[in-house]
């Protein structure tokens, strides 16, 4: 199996813990995509992603899988024990329902502030751009309102249970876990009050998995790019 990504990136590090988690990472190459030099707009990388994003999981026999809870979904049910997508109908249901949440009020509202409130990956990566849109920096800065308004929600969420969809890690803590460090990363701290959310970011962090590839490095070149 093939997995295209960019080493450092939110979406390629939630796929690399779920590889780290179900010890699949032996089985994997990994082809690298150059997403600072808009490698995964042009027509090679459209023709396996029309949607220009990355990770993409390639399969032995060709098929194509991308969007990261798809990848987790097939990565986590190849040896009939799906730790992180649920193994009951309810525990599917509340880890989904969570998934969702995560990537609604989380990680999709931290890429509007990170590309358009900052410079991002500059005016040429903004997934939107019309020339005559002017308030994408106020755009911006509501995404970021409500990324922030996401972190109350798990900080809530997590003072009654120990993992965002129950009683164990699954891809839903993935998904807020990156969420958290790409805001970070872009400068949008949480607040200081939501104790339960950093004791349980705490926690997670030291999980192997997680330990073992949440923290991976931008590649030199790109923080060379970054201007870093």
């Amino acid at each position: 199996m093939k997995i295209y990504d960019r080493p450092g990136f939110p979406n390629s590090s939630r796929i690399r813990i779920v590889l780290a988690e179900k010890r699949l990472e032996n089985r994997i190459e990994f082809v690298s995509v150059d997403l600072i030099g808009a490698e995964h707009k042009q027509p090679p990388f459209l023709a396996i992603n029309p949607s220009g994003k990355i990770p993409v999981l390639e399969l032995d026999d060709g098929t194509l899988i991308s969007e990261s809870t798809a990848i987790t979904e097939y990565l986590d049910n190849l040896d009939g024990n799906p730790t992180l997508t649920g193994r009951t109908p309810r525990e599917k249901a509340m880890v989904h329902m969570m998934q969702n949440r995560a990537e609604a009020e989380l990680m999709g509202a931290v890429d509007g502030y990170f590309h358009y409130a900052t410079p991002g990956l500059g005016d040429a990566m903004q997934p939107y751009v019309s020339p005559e849109w002017t308030g994408r920096q106020e755009w911006g800065q509501r995404q970021g309102a409500k990324a922030v308004q996401g972190m109350k929600y798990f900080d809530g969420v997590l003072k009654s249970r120990p993992f965002v969809a129950g009683e164990a890690f699954s891809m839903a803590d993935i998904t807020v876990f990156a969420s958290l460090n790409f805001a970070e990363a872009a400068g949008l701290a949480m607040p200081p009050e939501l104790a339960s959310l950093a004791a349980w970011r705490t926690k997670v962090s030291e999980l192997p998995s997680v330990k073992k590839r949440s923290g991976q490095a931008f590649l030199p070149e790109d923080l060379k790019r970054f201007g870093l």
